[in-house]
């Protein structure tokens, strides 16, 4: 048992450092910051993005795409993360706003309020997958970034956590959509309890048209 252990603690040692490495091949530019995104698809609350600049020397273990990783594991490594990062920015864009410019541009407008609210301006962007319009910083579109970059996936873990903790407060709420478990997500369960008591301040509209 303990050498299994071990060699999973090995195994992940090696991944870290390849994540690293993947962020090392553009540090020549400068500081390197990984943006993602977090609630493109669920019925209801915001639309979350991270930008995250970590320090070359980053020791943080298990630092994966968000969804690889269980809750409990994205709860422990976000302290980690704001502790060890050099700088972290989130976006917030709303569901009205959401309704008002579509999802898309809601995305982008997220991570640039993102990359505004680091403290420091980086100098290249790894994002997962997309090229964000409006931005002067050299970008780096990358698929499946969450999985080959720390940075961008330490940016997926940030927006994922700060997204979850609001939908669990709006579950308090309004606890009859069940928002702690779906996360706003359209489950059955949600789909029945919109049906049942109508859209909430923070349903995008335009998202549950077939529903209501």
């Amino acid at each position: 048992m303990a050498k299994d252990k071990k060699s999973r603690m090995e195994a992940e040692k090696e991944r870290t450092q390849q994540m690293k490495a993947f962020d090392g091949e553009y540090a020549a530019y400068g500081s390197v910051c990984g943006i993602d995104e977090v609630g493109r698809g669920p019925l209801a609350g915001p639309v979350v993005a991270g930008a995250v600049i970590l320090p070359r020397d980053c020791n943080i273990l298990y630092i994966n795409d968000s969804k690889k990783l269980s809750e409990k594991k994205r709860e422990e490594l976000y302290p980690q993360i704001m502790e060890q990062a050099v700088s972290v920015g989130i976006g917030m864009v709303s569901p009205q706003r959401i309704d008002e410019i579509n999802i898309l541009q809601a995305t982008y407008e997220a991570m640039r309020q993102a990359i505004d609210n680091l403290s420091i301006k980086p100098d290249i962007l790894l994002n997962d997958a997309v090229t964000i319009p409006e931005v002067e910083i050299r970008q780096v579109p990358i698929v499946k970034g969450d999985t080959k970059s720390i940075s961008i996936a330490a940016a997926s873990i940030i927006a994922k956590v700060t997204r979850d903790r609001l939908m669990k407060e709006y579950d308090k709420i309004m606890p009859e959509y069940s928002f702690a478990s779906n996360k706003g997500y359209g489950t059955a369960a949600h789909i029945a309890a919109l049906k049942e008591h109508g859209p909430t301040p923070i349903h995008r509209k335009t998202f549950i048209k077939k529903f209501v």
